[in-house]
Formats: structure tokens, C-alpha cells, sequence
């Protein structure tokens, strides 16, 4: 199933505008953060650096077109 939920949120990591389905911070398994900080989250939990998960996060948009809001 599709998930359309076209609702503006800001994640409260970032402070990004961003629509669609939220991550869930790994930090308390509560708050609802933008899906960038949920993979930056993820790829943190396992060691990746910062630069590395920039990387990374350039090429899930390149391939995927995923964009925080202006």
C-alpha cells in the first residue's frame, strides 16, 4: 500500500519542513523526525561518519529524488 500522507511536518532534529511518512528517532522510539535524520540516525548507530552519511544521503536523492522542503 501507498502511503499519501501529504502533511507539512518540521522535524524537530533539522528544523526542515518535509511531507510524507516520518522516521522514529532510535533515541526514545517517540519522536517523529524527517526521513534524513532518520537515516542519519540509522547510519550513525553503526558508525558512519558524518561526511559518509552525506555522501549517502546524496545518492538516496539522486536515485530516489527525495528533497527536504525549502
Amino acid at each position: 500500500m501507498k502511503h499519501t500522507d501529504r502533511k507539512k511536518r518540521v522535524c524537530p532534529r533539522c528544523g526542515q519542513a518535509y511531507r510524507g511518512r516520518p522516521a522514529v528517532s532510535r533515541e526514545d522510539n517517540k519522536t517523529q523526525l524527517c526521513p534524513d535524520c532518520g537515516t542519519r540516525e540509522a547510519l550513525e548507530s553503526i558508525g558512519v561518519d558524518g561526511k559518509e552519511q552525506e555522501q549517502i544521503l546524496e545518492a538516496i536523492h539522486r536515485c530516489y529524488g527525495r528533497r527536504q522542503e525549502p
